[in-house]
């Protein structure tokens, strides 16, 4: 069994790091060293010494030149200052800081998450705007603020010199066609998250389907009125309850996006329906929380073969936790840890190296249940336990 306490830089953390590398370094060097190859076997780990991570001598001495010493000033705006944000971060510091060891790169980090109202997204206006003001060169950006508002921003930041990049948005429901506009109308170098509308509502409703044989009733812990990751989220789980005729879907109350909301929220559907078999949360949190209400009822959690099935979606280290005990049956894990090293990735591509990145990236995500939990967790615990801090 994976232990926690006993993380490292190394085993797990160091391969995943080593492999998200080979995109950086398989790129720049063909950019900046033309056919030349990475060498594993030449020592040696940073600061133009040559290394396996940080590609051959030549290779690193040419993506050092370009960097050039540089520091780069990056603002980093959550929608809430929640355990799932702080995984996407420390994945990104550690990666920034492999990135300086290897190149020279400088960062300077700016954090600052919604203190009240979330998802609303008014906060968020005018984080970014500040952000603006004083001359960031990029900023990594989930707002639940109006679409067309944070394109306007957007628009009026890049025209003072700053990127946006957004990360784990909704920009699903609003981007027009780019038959006729290449940008798709968004004034951001790139998107990077998963698709809402299959990656994380459509994937926990198969996976209930598939427990469940295709017969049983369900209720849904949703996310507040009118956030548009509700609305996507929502979206995939009807699509993939609709095609199984003897799942119904018989009540749903709004959670939040938090433990205690989505407790309460459980607690009043498991009173109105006594014979759920199962309870869908939007997000980990909310799934969480109906997990307390399910013990608090005096009821059976799902054991492999009857209880009550409960599944979310992010993917936290306690939610993993949960898992391993039993009283989570499982989550989507929408993968923090990697979207943290693309959003870096992608940032050093374009910014430093001038690459012309892809406006849409996608990150896998799956489904963590007792099966797979150690392998799970074990690359959340790793990338928490690395040495990046900014």
């Amino acid at each position: 069994m994976f232990n926690r306490t006993t993380a490292t830089t190394e085993g797990r953390f160091g391969a995943w790091r080593r492999l998200s590398t080979a995109a950086v370094i398989g790129a720049a060097a063909i950019a900046l060293a033309g056919c030349t190859t990475v060498s594993p076997s030449v020592e040696g780990a940073s600061g133009g010494s040559g290394g396996s991570d940080c590609g051959s001598a030549e290779t690193q001495a040419a993506i050092t030149a370009a960097v050039a010493g540089r520091t780069i000033k990056i603002g980093y705006t959550p929608p809430i200052l929640s355990e799932f944000y702080t995984q996407v971060e420390k994945s990104a510091h550690n990666r920034m800081q492999q990135l300086e060891e290897c190149y020279g790169i400088k960062w300077e980090w700016s954090r600052q998450g919604a203190l009240n109202d979330a998802h609303s997204g008014v906060e968020a206006v005018g984080i970014v705007e500040n952000f603006i003001s004083n001359g960031f060169d990029a900023v990594f950006v989930c707002s639940a603020a109006p679409h067309a508002t944070m394109q306007e921003i957007y628009a009026q930041g890049s025209a003072e010199g700053v990127d946006f990049y957004q990360f784990n948005s909704t920009e699903e429901l609003e981007n027009p066609s780019q038959a006729d506009d290449p940008t798709g109308g968004l004034h951001t170098i790139s998107n990077i998250g998963y698709d809402d509308r299959w990656q994380s509502g459509y994937i926990a409703g198969q996976y209930l389907a598939k427990l469940l044989k295709g017969e049983g009733q369900i209720v849904q812990i949703l996310g507040p009125s009118g956030s548009d990751w509700t609305k996507l989220r929502q979206q995939g789980f009807e699509a993939a309850i609709a095609e199984f005729p003897g799942m119904q879907i018989v009540g749903s109350a709004d959670g939040g996006y938090v433990r205690d909301k989505g407790l309460t929220a459980a607690q009043d559907l498991l009173t109105k329906f006594p014979e759920i078999s199962a309870i869908y949360g939007e997000n980990e949190d909310m799934a969480l929380g109906a997990s307390q209400a399910i013990d608090l009822a005096g009821l059976k959690h799902w054991d492999g073969s009857e209880g009550i099935i409960t599944i979310g979606a992010d993917g936290l280290i306690s939610g993993m936790d949960s898992i391993r005990e039993g009283q989570l049956t499982a989550t989507v894990d929408v993968n923090s840890v990697q979207m943290g090293i693309t959003m870096i990735d992608t940032l050093f591509q374009h910014e430093v190296l001038g690459m012309s990145v892809a406006q849409f990236i996608r990150i896998p995500t799956t489904v963590v249940d007792k099966a797979n939990v150690d392998w799970a967790e074990g690359l959340i615990a790793d990338a928490m336990a690395g040495p990046g801090s900014y």
